[in-house]
């Protein structure tokens, strides 16, 4: 029996942050809206002409449609409200949160008439006091898809909220542009290019308020979902997505350093150890556009799928969604100008700031000329989420998989479904060491050794898009069963290794537990203890989060401690 142990983060800056009470009379503006969320509609109330998309089609049109050149024009309009605190404005017509939200909705009102009235535009209502004001709204766009046999829905959102020094400061200057205007922006592209597209499942595009106060725009909806039974089947966060430039300060896994500038990676957080749904999900974005769009873009992207679920101390608004047993992840660029550590007199970064603005006018003429946020860079994340999105919400059911090692380096797997079927498999690392396609509903698949094996699989519809994939299966070699038959836990290599700001370490504990406690000391090369941690073992795979800090790289030791005794050492190598 598999058990996971997996001590989650504990987020610095909601302990930090003011307790505002609990969402109330949440409701959904548009009674139509509510209807293709739960899934009772008839398609036929959107007669849009249906087009069937191939895989190959979906990624071509993303590539020609997406505008780096809208997205600028968003971010202006967006930059150009002076301050969208939760808190700021709602009725003036050219300022604060009220008149950002009008606009954004005017805009999916608009790109719905223009898709022959496709989109359905709303708002999430919800009641809760921040900021000094008691009324907040979510700006909703959603797509209605083409099979309602199939409830689910495909979430994308970013937060239109923005701040600057003060948490709640509704009078200063708080343009937030990287932060997130761009989040912001690239979702608004995406409801701009897909309103037209006819996907199985049902997508809906969400722009947040209130996650600078504590995530609350993100959390009112996961409530709103869970009490209306709307089954959500993925999400993707983005926020912090459209800036390259590196601050002085970063929260780890941070940049390389100052001024430094990476414009061809993007960062994917998610919670949990590398056999959760999070990461699956992840895995899932990122094959895709290894397999779709990288082939055919004219510049190739990194996408990196991260060891936690945020930067160390943050947090974002697809963890409510995962507190409430969604799969979620955040999307976030590799580069960061802060690590929004305001309270320091010595912060001179933009993040969280003032300085969060469009960019600087470098000749004198009043006109931005030189913009923090790379637009260009910003629509290649909005394809790849787009991608990631049309995918899942047009692919088939995802399988039932059986799996078992057949012997040394051989893997037979049983698959229930239609075939042909993609199967991942693992060893040590959070993305997939190969994805074999397989054509029958039973076959043997011949592997490298390796201890253990991670696997998972993922049905393929006829146009030759791929169902999320199945849960993993743990399948353990020989050698390391005899783990578990001398009752002897055995401390993993650490995943991955080298890694960046953050690593798991697994300790695998046979079937009859004979120590009290047990602990991970990790040290320097010299001895020095860095940190001790707590780990309850358990019969099976057990995991927990190690994070390092900000700009580290060595070697350092793992040690596996028996009531306080030393069993068993690895060593882990740091490259951030």
């Amino acid at each position: 029996m598999k058990s996971i142990l997996f001590f989650s983060r504990i987020f610095l800056f909601l302990i930090s942050l003011p307790a505002f009470p609990q969402a109330s009379n949440i409701s959904c503006s548009s009674p139509l809206a509510e209807r293709v969320m739960l899934g009772t509609y008839s398609p036929n109330e959107f007669p849009a002409p249906l087009v069937a998309l191939r895989a190959d089609s979906i990624p071509a049109r993303l590539l020609n449609q997406i505008s780096a050149d809208s997205m600028k024009a968003y971010t202006i309009r967006l930059a150009g409200f002076h301050n969208r605190n939760s808190g700021s404005d709602t009725l003036s017509s050219l300022k604060g949160i009220g008149a950002a939200r009008r606009w954004i909705y005017q805009r999916f009102a608009a790109w719905s008439a223009a898709s022959g009235n496709r989109l359905i535009p709303a708002y999430l209502n919800f009641n809760q006091a921040i900021c000094g004001f008691n009324k907040h709204k979510n700006v909703l766009a959603v797509l209605p898809g083409t099979d309602t046999s199939d409830h689910s829905i495909v979430l994308i959102e970013g937060h239109m909220d923005s701040r600057c020094e003060g948490l709640c400061d509704t009078a200063c200057l708080a343009q937030g542009v990287e932060d997130n205007a761009s989040g912001t922006a690239l979702t608004m592209e995406l409801v701009r290019v897909m309103a037209g597209l006819n996907l199985k499942r049902t997508v809906v595009f969400m722009i947040t308020t209130a996650e600078e106060q504590g995530l609350y725009g993100a959390e009112a909806f996961a409530d709103y979902a869970q009490a209306k039974g709307i089954q959500i089947n993925a999400v993707q966060n983005n926020d912090v997505i459209g800036g390259i430039i590196c601050g002085a300060t970063a929260s780890a896994p941070g940049c390389s350093g100052l001024n430094s500038i990476d414009s061809l990676q993007v960062r994917l957080f998610s919670s949990g150890g590398a056999n959760s749904k999070h990461k699956q999900f992840a895995r899932f974005v990122k094959l895709e556009y290894k397999e779709n769009i990288r082939p055919i873009a004219p510049v190739k992207m990194l996408v990196s799928i991260m060891s936690p679920e945020d930067r160390t101390g943050r947090g974002g608004d697809h963890i409510p969604f995962r507190q409430h047993g969604y799969a979620a992840i955040r999307f976030t660029s590799a580069n960061e100008h802060g690590n929004a550590n305001v309270s320091l007199s010595s912060y001179s970064d933009r993040q969280h700031s003032t300085r969060d603005s469009l960019g600087v006018d470098k000749d004198g003429n009043a006109v931005i000329d030189s913009f923090f946020v790379d637009f260009n860079y910003l629509a290649r994340n909005a394809v790849i989420n787009g991608n990631a999105a049309c995918m899942a919400a047009s692919g088939p059911v995802a399988p039932t998989l059986s799996a078992v090692l057949a012997d040394t380096g051989k893997i037979a797997v049983s698959i229930t479904g239609q075939a042909p079927f993609r199967v991942g498999i693992r060893t040590v690392n959070n993305d997939w060491d190969s994805v074999y396609t397989v054509t029958q509903n039973s076959d043997t698949i011949l592997l490298p050794f390796a201890n253990r094996y991670y696997v998972s699989a993922a049905s393929v519809n006829s146009l030759g898009i791929e169902s999320l994939f199945s849960s993993e299966i743990t399948l353990v070699t020989t050698a390391a069963e005899k783990t578990l038959q001398n009752q002897m836990p055995e401390l993993l290599p650490n995943r991955p290794n080298p890694f960046d700001e953050a690593t798991l370490i697994s300790v695998f504990a046979g079937n009859r537990i004979t120590w009290k406690k047990a602990a991970l000391r990790i040290s320097d090369i010299k001895g020095n203890i860095l940190k001790v941690l707590s780990i309850e073992l358990k019969e099976g795979l057990n995991e927990i989060l190690y994070e390092h800090g900000y700009n580290m790289q060595g070697i350092l030791n793992c040690t596996l401690l028996l009531d306080g005794k030393p069993f068993q050492s690895r060593q882990m190598i740091f490259a951030n």
